[in-house]
């Protein structure tokens, strides 16, 4: 007995160093990141702070980009410029891929872009038994080698929920991708449904 406290004190110890010591590594990663994906959109934000003009086709590149697609538009916005912004991706489906690819790249996910993405469909949950319905973007996606994830070939990813008066861009509070569902084993109305009960409901 005396000799298990000491032994059980050193467990937590090094518990508590481990967890300081991951926790200290992500937060430099999530700065790492965040600058990244300021200088990818670096050129724009300086124009639009300045009295230069700017063009849709100068816009256009940084509209199609799903890594920088959410903050142009968020930039655009800020600035009253959303006219500059491709119509045909101002929609709830274009808004979620992009937000998918921007989640996945963090290094506590799947650490990159996917090479491949797509939809599949809307997934809508009834949430309070009275037909208020939630929607959920389901997508399919897959890394290429030497990934750690190509193995698993297309792996599904739900951004959400969304509801019925949701504009194109508003934030959604729960995307997410378990990385080991795929089309395999998973449909995507399970997807969904799993990540309503347990990202979307916790928060």
């Amino acid at each position: 007995m005396n000799s298990f406290l000491p032994i059980l004190g050193l467990i937590i110890l090094a518990v508590i160093i481990i967890g300081t010591y991951r926790m200290i590594i992500i937060k430099r990663q999530h700065r790492k990141l965040n600058d990244l994906r300021f200088n990818r959109v670096k050129p724009l934000y300086d124009k639009l702070n300045t009295a230069a003009e700017l063009t849709p086709t100068e816009v256009k590149p940084y509209a199609e980009n799903l890594l920088t697609r959410e903050t142009t538009y968020q930039l655009l916005n800020e600035h009253q410029k959303l006219s500059l912004f491709p119509g045909e991706l101002v929609t709830i489906e274009k808004a979620a891929e992009s937000n998918l690819a921007n989640w996945l790249e963090f290094p506590t996910e799947l650490g990159t872009c996917p090479d491949e993405i797509e939809h599949i469909k809307r997934v809508g949950i009834d949430f309070d038994g009275k037909r208020h319905m939630v929607f959920y973007e389901v997508f399919k996606y897959k890394t290429l080698e030497p990934h750690w994830a190509a193995k698993d070939d297309w792996i599904l990813g739900v951004v959400g929920p969304y509801f019925e008066d949701s504009k194109p861009y508003d934030f959604p509070q729960a995307t997410f991708s378990r990385v080991s569902s795929t089309l395999e084993t998973t449909s995507p109305d399970e997807e969904a449904k799993w990540v309503h009960e347990h990202i979307s409901r916790r928060r």
